[in-house]
């Protein structure tokens, strides 16, 4: 239950800071100080999720595990964010590249399978 409830607070906290991070992009015109600000804020709500769920997994995983979890749920996140807000097709090279992170989470949990 803590995995999974682990799993899904990162899910929620890796979406408000791809918004944080990569948000802005779609509105180039904006006030830099503007977007840094608005940024921080969203942030804000990342950590509201992103704490609790290191706090809760730490213990079911080692601290290794949860920021190898934490980067592979932000390149879905981030990749689902690409192509349908920012409108950026999915390329080979990048398809590929992502099967070979999945195949080193795999691999930092060999010894769970």
């Amino acid at each position: 239950m803590a995995a999974m409830l682990t799993i899904g607070l990162l899910f929620i906290s890796n979406t408000f800071m791809t918004f944080a991070w990569y948000g802005h992009l779609k509105h180039r015109s904006a006030p830099l100080v503007e977007v840094i600000l608005l940024s921080w804020s969203i942030a804000l709500g990342e950590y509201c999720f992103q704490v609790p769920a290191n706090r809760i997994g730490y213990g079911e995983f080692t601290g290794y595990q949860l920021k190898i979890i934490q980067e592979c749920i932000t390149l879905i996140v981030f990749s689902v964010f690409a192509y349908f807000y920012l409108g950026e097709p999915v390329r080979w090279n990048y398809a590929v590249s992502f099967l070979f992170i999945i195949g080193a989470v795999v691999f930092a949990f060999w010894g769970r399978l």
